[in-house]
């Protein structure tokens, strides 16, 4: 559930929307009439893992409120005091009952419907398919090799499909749930990189 910030954290004022001067010009913002606090509303960091075992499976996993047949990454959110290496570790640890062994860093997507930014990773654990123990949060789980799974056009879909991509299998997308489009935002996928040095990507246009 998403809830509404409507009152300044530092003395409880109401909130009002007022324009300010900022480095990008003047931007209206949720601001506090009495001692100047501003709610900035920045994103909150969420981590995703593509958890792959040691039989070259990834794990999806069905959340509690989702319908049945929707299945996605392992997700969490960071906490404060960590790493995101850490965050991604214990989630999974939480989420699965599954030790992490090793874990590298796919990329981060943007998730404007929840004013969140997806940091994803590939991480590798050990144990047997049947080793997972699910937390209340999920209720079914699945492995699906890279040649099976479908990707969906979010976020997480997106690292799901860098991981099949450098398992050499060809990337399908699919809806992640009913009357959603299948395709893949031409923004997103493939990834451009820059031609010069396959570490950068080609930037945003700005203004």
């Amino acid at each position: 559930m998403q809830y509404e910030t409507k009152f300044c954290v530092n003395c409880a004022t109401a909130l009002q929307w007022k324009v300010m001067a900022e480095d990008s010009g003047d931007v209206s913002r949720l601001r506090c009439p009495a001692c100047g606090w501003t709610h900035w509303g920045n994103p909150t960091p969420v981590l995703a893992a593509v958890v792959e075992n040691d039989q070259g499976q990834v794990l999806l996993a069905r959340n509690a409120l989702w319908q049945p047949g929707m299945f996605g990454l392992i997700t969490g959110f960071m906490e404060a005091g960590e790493s995101p290496e850490a965050g991604i570790a214990r989630e999974v640890l939480e989420e699965t009952g599954l030790q992490t062994q090793a874990l590298r860093l796919i990329g981060c997507w943007e998730f404007l419907r929840m004013n969140q930014v997806l940091i994803a990773y590939h991480v590798r654990v050990a144990g047997q398919p049947d080793d997972v123990r699910l937390s209340p949060e999920l209720v079914e789980y699945q492995w699906k090799t890279a040649q099976d799974v479908l990707c969906w056009p979010s976020g997480t879909g997106y690292a799901m499909a860098e991981w099949v991509k450098s398992k050499g299998e060809s990337v399908r997308f699919g809806a992640f749930r009913p009357n959603q489009n299948p395709e893949p935002d031409p923004a997103k996928w493939p990834v451009n990189y820059w031609q010069e040095d396959a570490r950068f990507v080609v930037a945003p246009r700005l203004g």
